[in-house]
């Protein structure tokens, strides 16, 4: 029998449609700004054909965690009316043994007449997302204990990795807004999260030339300031981030329409500037580098599905947001790449007013463009941090603690996890922002381990477990519409293609 770990699950507390942002925040982050660089260099046509493979196989691996989601529902389900059919069984042993008076023994039979009905009524009902199962918990359930550790140690060294990336590129990024860009020590077209290690230059140079506060050091307070407002959101339940994430969410429709608008009238008054190729061979490694992980939802799925109100609506909720996501990557990339004939590695670079001093309207609107493209990242990343935060909670008081009885812990075992879950990525930023080894590990291989390999492994696993526990004659409404066997092994023959481009385009 699959060890099963679970505690009870508030009543959903948010829409579909706050759910449907949830998903879109998670997904679109600061690498959409990476894919018009990539896109001119593979060339637009074969950088169409391979976005929108992803966003299908990303789509794809997401219904695979939906329905082992639904099926571990089905096994707690199926345990919960085991133990109804042995307690009707022995409470119908006892009353025949009693010497009760008649009218106790007329209730005990009334009672044992509804017992039946309960049980039948649940069997038709297996499958729901009604408990929220994260992904450790569906890997204690379907793996074996080897596979149990593979996995987490996969989930948490890639969220741990995003916890730090987050955090340093959010405190870097303002960071170099609020100090005097004459001071930088990095040049305009630095990547966002693939930057030196330049700690000795900050160091040794001023924020602002008035005054002795070095760039390292307003980082650092910057850093602390940020882990002290996002960081205790990792205490609460995703639910309680919803204004926050609303209000990114609409920073977020407003840059990249902001982006779009500006290079369609670029394109429009002054005809396209720039002469991608169709095709080009040579950038598919460092396209797949850029795009392979732009559609990346899996680790936090459960969390956010659990509190919808109707959970029948989750696959097309998922469907429309990877159509919206995808189509707005295409159009973003599409319009860059003809209207402009340089595109920056950070998209948002390209539309940067430098040295403009305000002296009309038309001059002061571009400085604010400015500023908001430039805190753009920050709004994104801020909004994603909590959800990961949680997240990587949720699954670490999992591998540690048995959740059966997780309101019998203490309030320090509860303070601890989230305590654990923010504490390291802070200490790891606080005395380095040079990550880029760090993204590159924890995106290339964690990050496959995530979106591709685990969601295989475990909709296999729980297909079987769930054949041998109900057989075949119950219908699970959540089931992927990629039920063949092959759409797995295609899933890993891909996966496997994706490291291997990605790790040439490391050592490139």
């Amino acid at each position: 029998m699959p060890r099963l770990i679970s505690r009870p699950e508030p009543a959903p507390t948010y829409s579909n449609l706050v759910g449907f942002i949830f998903i879109f925040n998670l997904i679109v982050g600061t690498g959409a700004l990476t894919l018009p660089g990539v896109f001119a260099k593979a060339g637009w046509v074969l950088s169409l054909i391979v976005i929108i493979l992803l966003a299908t196989i990303s789509y794809m691996t997401v219904t695979f965690i939906i329905e082992a989601m639904a099926c571990a529902n089905a096994i707690k389900n199926w345990q919960t009316l085991q133990a109804l059919r042995h307690h009707s069984r022995s409470s119908a042993e006892s009353s025949e043994n009693d010497d009760a008076s008649a009218d106790d023994q007329g209730s005990d039979l009334r009672d044992l007449e509804r017992v039946p009905l309960t049980i039948q009524n649940a069997e038709n009902h297996y499958y729901q997302l009604s408990h929220k199962f994260e992904l450790g918990e569906m890997a204690t359930i379907f793996f074996n204990e080897l596979g149990r550790i593979m996995f987490f140690l996969c989930l948490i060294v890639y969220l741990y990795g995003d916890l730090s990336i987050y955090s340093a590129a959010v405190s870097r990024s303002l960071r170099d807004v609020i100090c005097d860009q004459t001071n930088a020590t990095d040049s305009p077209n630095s990547r966002l999260m693939f930057w030196p290690g330049d700690f000795r230059n900050n160091t040794a140079h001023a924020c602002w030339k008035e005054h002795t506060i070095s760039r390292l050091s307003v980082y650092r307070v910057i850093l602390i300031g940020f882990t002290l407002i996002f960081g205790p959101f990792a205490a609460f339940s995703i639910q309680k981030t919803k204004y926050l994430q609303i209000l990114t969410a609409i920073f977020r429709w407003m840059a990249f329409t902001l982006m779009i608008c500006i290079s369609l009238k670029l394109l429009i008054s002054r005809g396209p500037r720039g002469h991608p190729v169709s095709f080009n061979v040579y950038g598919i490694p460092s396209l797949f580098g850029a795009c392979v992980y732009s559609f990346m939802c899996h680790h936090s799925l459960p969390s956010l599905l659990a509190p919808l109100k109707h959970k029948l609506m989750v696959s097309k909720i998922l469907s429309f947001d990877y159509t919206i996501i995808c189509a707005f990557y295409i159009v973003l990339a599409m319009t860059g790449i003809f209207a402009f004939d340089r595109i920056e590695d950070l998209y948002t670079l390209n539309f940067l007013p430098y040295d403009v001093d305000y002296t009309d309207f038309a001059s002061g609107l571009l400085i604010g463009i400015d500023y908001f493209l430039a805190l753009f990242p920050i709004f994104t990343l801020s909004a994603s941090f909590p959800i990961i935060a949680v997240t990587l909670k949720n699954n670490l008081q999992t591998l540690f603690l048995d959740m059966s009885r997780y309101d019998t812990y203490s309030p320090f075992v509860r303070i601890l996890f989230p305590l654990c879950a923010i504490i390291p990525p802070f200490c790891v930023t606080y005395f380095t922002e040079s990550l880029a080894s760090l993204v590159a590990f924890t995106g290339s291989y964690a990050g496959t381990g995530i979106q591709y390999i685990i969601p295989v492994f475990l909709v296999y696993f729980a297909r079987r477990t769930c054949s041998e526990l109900l057989g075949s004659g119950i219908v699970n409404s959540f089931e992927s519409p990629f039920k063949s066997s092959a759409w797995l092994i295609f899933v890993i023959i891909w996966s496997i293609l994706c490291v291997c481009l990605v790790t040439v385009n490391m050592v490139s």
